[in-house]
């Protein structure tokens, strides 16, 4: 499993690509150097790497840093003449990098300096600002393709800057050779001075230098100079000494274990250097005070992985932090850094879903007993650990149980790729950090549940679905606030009417809780109902601003109401209160409408609501929001309208939900935001429509047919449908004339096969289809037949009165044109 994990992970280039990208950029110039160097090690194996800048006058090459093995074992100078025919004097000057075997190694003008037969390969890379970079490798065949590649993002990356006026720095420190079996260690004068022993007092064991040691430090030092903790590979390590003051003084080692050859035993190799200087500035307590105030103000589980990561992956320079619940036996990971999935194991990813992986425990079992201990652990490079653990940390991991009162609300799992050493103080922020994220884990996840619920109840007051629009794609979206726990007020709507009309809505109701969303579920009901009964634009907007007035509440609502002729391309925009629609035509061109607005709604009883034309071409785009998207505390509602206005512009119409998501990817979370687009596309084949007013004569339903067979033939409609059109005709008016008073009025709809018979009257009472019929009636058979020769029929509310219709599919329908 660890093959396969590895194999669908990114190449060695690519994250060494991604790793030199994410360094931390407010480091201190030389440390940052470091870093960088330190990434040459970890992704191409090489044993040290340096960097040689211009000297200030001109002359030479002087070293900058190193990392690794002390490079006298390589023959390396600090400082190499120019001009030159040295490797270094020859890239920088040519500017071309060069690759040396152990034979090239042999034969080249620096042999002198190097050890008796060469068996490692330097490559050497000019950097932009001047100077090189120098690697050295002693893997069999050297830098391979890789990595150079990966030398050659390194070499960028050091691009800049560089202090080369510091000479060499601090981190290359003073080298000691420790043999392995006898514990006899060889050191400079400067380690001695280091550890405060004068040369005469120095006895020559390891011990002498340990008994130095704080107390707390001796066992993650042991475990780097123990022969059985030994492996070959690279070690880093900080811990303290006492002073004869009695105040401690920060050291670090770094080392190489040379394996043993013929005559001589295996030894560490390595420098100290003073690292007090090169500690962060910010201590642990300080990075705990600061964790604990992010965790008091983080409201979901998201905010608190966020607080966590901040405060561990860059701290502890760990390559890979995961925070995940624990639900049940399973693992359910809420926060991954890095974010991609391919840096993360297989079973990490084998149900990857949606954002976030699902793994489960039983998978690690060493995870699991983790778990059940309850304690962080920790388990150095080299351990041997299920694939799914060994890949998250390969140079070390540690795992924090996050406790939660009497259980365990998850874990944290911090891992790095080259091999890491856990200080004393690194472990007790490890405690630390786990005990105050279990808790804040606790609080967010209730939060979050909270916060789902009220969205829950938010979204069932909005549409479920938006409905298929003739000639037109609509989109919405709507964000709740994160502010708090409260419903907002802000609604949108799309409503279908009668010959191929559609209303657009949008609205905000005043406040945030239940009294405001209960409020918005009613007006956008309301604006249905008066939309449906077929009244125009500002009549439907004026009913819902008296009908909200009645109502008596404290709260007033903002609407704008948008009714669009899909045959026509034409629109009415009417406002009450609030922010006009944006249009966006087929050029890319954008407008914010200049439609004159009423009050809202709600605040005068007696009200005029101007409607404002409004002319779309194929292809344009509406777009409809609420405040909360244009305006906040620091963005005025003009410069949020004219932002909306340029990112519209922008946009591929041709894909509404992206456009959606780029409109809201600045939205203000501290409002509710609701987001309504509709693309205009103008309808395919336009339906052929004719009007008849019925007056009431004797001959009225004769005229009624005539007028309807006159019609069907100039739209070439069959005889034998015609037929059955007219019957139908003539049972809606008969009953209309009958049953009703005042204005009838007939209306033919052709689109297609189907062919729609409505007939208005100017009475709201509906017909009523007989449950029986005697042989003695006189009458009720005719909604019968209407509906035995229908396709479909039914009843729709007009201002004042209703409008029955049939609809009836034509065996042979005429052709119509495609606009």
């Amino acid at each position: 499993m660890g093959s396969e994990g590895a194999a669908g992970r990114r190449t060695r280039t690519q994250r060494a690509e991604l790793a030199l990208k994410t360094l931390i950029v407010d480091l201190e110039p030389r440390e940052r150097l470091r870093r960088i160097l330190e990434q040459a090690l970890s992704f191409t194996g090489a044993t040290l790497a340096a960097v040689y800048a211009p000297h200030a006058g001109g002359d030479g090459l002087r070293l900058v840093e190193t990392v690794g093995v002390p490079r006298a074992l390589y023959g390396l100078r600090d400082v190499y003449p120019l001009p030159a025919s040295g490797p270094a004097a020859r890239v920088h000057t040519a500017g071309q990098p060069l690759w040396l075997t152990p034979e090239d190694l042999d034969r080249c003008a620096e042999a002198g300096r190097l050890p008796p037969e060469p068996d490692f390969s330097l490559g050497v890379l000019p950097l932009s600002d001047g100077g090189c970079l120098a690697a050295v490798s002693d893997k069999p065949g050297g830098f391979d393709t890789e990595d150079r590649e990966c030398l050659r993002l390194v070499a960028e990356a050091l691009a800049g800057p560089t202090p080369a006026s510091a000479g060499p720095g601090p981190l290359t420190g003073s080298s000691f050779s420790l043999a392995v079996d006898s514990g006899r260690v060889e050191v400079d004068d400067e380690v001695l001075d280091l550890f405060g022993i004068a040369r005469d007092a120095f006895d020559g064991r390891v011990e002498t230098l340990l008994s130095r040691t704080v107390p707390e430090d001796v066992p993650a030092l042991m475990s780097v100079v123990e022969p059985d903790r030994l492996s070959v590979g690279d070690r880093e390590l900080e811990f303290r000494i006492l002073q004869p003051s009695g105040e401690p003084k920060w050291l670090r080692l770094r080392g190489r274990l040379v394996p043993a050859a013929e005559g001589r035993p295996a030894r560490l190799v390595g420098t100290v250097a003073e690292a007090s200087k090169l500690r962060p500035a910010v201590s642990d307590v300080t990075r705990i005070q600061r964790l604990a105030a992010a965790l008091a103000t983080a409201g979901t589980v998201r905010d608190v992985g966020t607080a966590v990561v901040a405060a561990l992956r860059a701290p502890l320079r760990a390559d890979r932090v995961a925070l995940a619940e624990l639900e049940s036996d399973r693992l359910v990971v809420t926060v991954l850094d890095p974010p991609e999935p391919e840096a993360w194991p297989e079973v990490w990813r084998t149900e990857w879903r949606t954002e976030w992986p699902d793994a489960p425990v039983r998978a690690m079992p060493t995870l699991a007993a983790a778990l059940r201990e309850g304690r962080p652990a920790v388990w150095p490079a080299g351990t041997d650990l299920e694939p799914a653990l060994a890949e998250v940390g390969p140079g070390g991991l540690a795992v924090l149980p996050l406790p939660a009162g009497s259980g365990t609300a998850g874990a944290c799992l911090v891992g790095w790729d080259s091999p890491h050493d856990f200080t004393f103080d690194e472990r007790a922020l490890l405690t630390a950090v786990a005990g105050l994220a279990g808790q804040a884990l606790v609080r967010a996840h209730a939060f979050d549940a909270e916060h789902e619920l009220i969205g829950m109840l938010q979204r069932a007051l909005l549409p479920r679905r938006l409905p298929r629009l003739p000639g037109a794609v609509a989109v919405a979206r709507y964000l709740p606030t994160t502010a708090g726990l409260e419903l907002g007020g802000d609604w949108y709507d799309v409503i279908p009417l009668p010959d191929n009309h559609a209303a657009l809505v949008i609205g905000d109701v005043q406040g945030h809780n239940a009294g405001a969303a209960t409020l918005m579920g009613q007006m956008r009901t309301a604006l249905r109902a008066y939309a449906a009964e077929g009244h125009p634009p500002d009549v439907v907007v004026a009913h819902a601003n008296r009908l909200l007035v009645e109502m008596e509440s404290d709260l007033f609502a903002t609407c704008c109401y948008v009714d669009i002729d899909m045959e026509e391309g034409t629109a009415w925009c009417v406002r009450a209160g609030h922010i006009p629609p944006a249009l966006r035509h087929p050029d890319g061109r954008t407008e914010i409408i200049e439609a004159e607005g009423g009050p809202p709604l709600g605040v005068v009883d007696q009200a005029d609501f101007p409607m404002t034309p409004l002319r779309l071409q194929p292809g344009a785009v509406i777009a409809l929001t609420t405040d909360g998207l244009v305006e906040n505390a620091e963005t005025s509602l003009d410069d949020g309208l004219a932002r909306l206005a340029g990112e519209l512009s922008a946009a591929d119409p041709g894909h509404l939900g992206l456009v959606a998501d780029v409109l809201l990817a600045d939205a203000n979370r501290r409002d509710d935001v609701a987001l309504l687009l509709v693309r205009y596309d103008g309808m395919a084949v336009r339906p052929l429509r004719e009007t008849w007013t019925v007056w009431r004569l004797p001959e009225a339903v004769r005229h009624a047919r005539r007028f309807t067979r006159r019609s069907l033939r100039a739209w070439g409609v069959a005889q034998k449908d015609i037929d059955t059109v007219l019957l139908v005709v003539s049972e809606l008016v008969t009953n209309a004339l009958v049953h009703t008073g005042g204005q009838v009025r007939l209306d033919l709809t052709l689109l297609n096969h189907r062919l729609r018979v409505a007939v208005a009257d100017s009475s709201p009472r509906s017909p009523i289809k007989p449950t029986n019929i005697g042989w003695e009636a006189t009458g009720g058979r005719g909604i019968l037949l209407v509906e035995a020769m229908s396709a479909a029929w039914g009843t729709l509310p007009v201002s004042g009165g209703k409008q029955v219709w049939a609809d009836l599919h034509l065996e042979n329908p005429p052709t119509q044109a495609r606009t």
